[in-house]
């Protein structure tokens, strides 16, 4: 168990003390205060998206629902960070296996508040939401071994 802590906490053995050590493993935080928060950050998300969801079919509710959905994969995205601390978040963020996942995630967070406000294209907005969804899933399924290669397997089996 201590070993699941270590690896979600972040902590490593090579990794020198003092208050950089505190900010890398968020180890000013109990184990069980980062879980609670997590939870939390992760269901509000959730929440978050199933509301802009609920909202888009209101009059005028594209822009809702893409304010809410983004929130929500932000409060998601940014919950790991609960667990392992926002600067090792980051790093894994942009390791080589999830750079382009991260960038596209990011880039059609982005686009997607853009084409609402700025642009005012509704169904871009849309668009742009359901690539968050793929970009979001395809970031996801990064952390777990195999997983891409699995999907990319069925995927390829289903097109021939």
């Amino acid at each position: 168990m201590d070993k699941l802590r270590s690896m979600i906490g972040g902590r490593e053995d090579n990794e020198e003390a003092g208050l950089t050590a505190q900010v890398l493993d968020a180890s000013t935080l109990s184990y069980s205060t980062r879980v609670k928060w997590f939870v939390i950050c992760f269901a509000s998300g959730i929440l978050c998206s199933i509301l802009g969801t609920a909202l888009l079919f209101l009059p005028n509710g594209t822009k809702l629902f893409a304010v809410f959905y983004t929130l929500g994969n932000l409060a998601a995205l940014s919950s790991t960070c609960f667990l392992m601390g926002p600067l090792k978040q980051l790093r894994r963020m942009f390791e080589p296996t999830r750079l382009i996942a991260t960038c596209v995630m990011l880039l059609c967070l982005i686009l997607t508040l853009c084409a609402v406000f700025w642009w005012g294209k509704k169904g871009l907005a849309i668009i742009f939401c359901i690539l968050q969804f793929l970009a979001m899933t395809w970031y996801s399924i990064s952390y777990i071994p195999f997983a891409r290669d699995a999907v990319m397997k069925v995927f390829t089996s289903c097109l021939s």
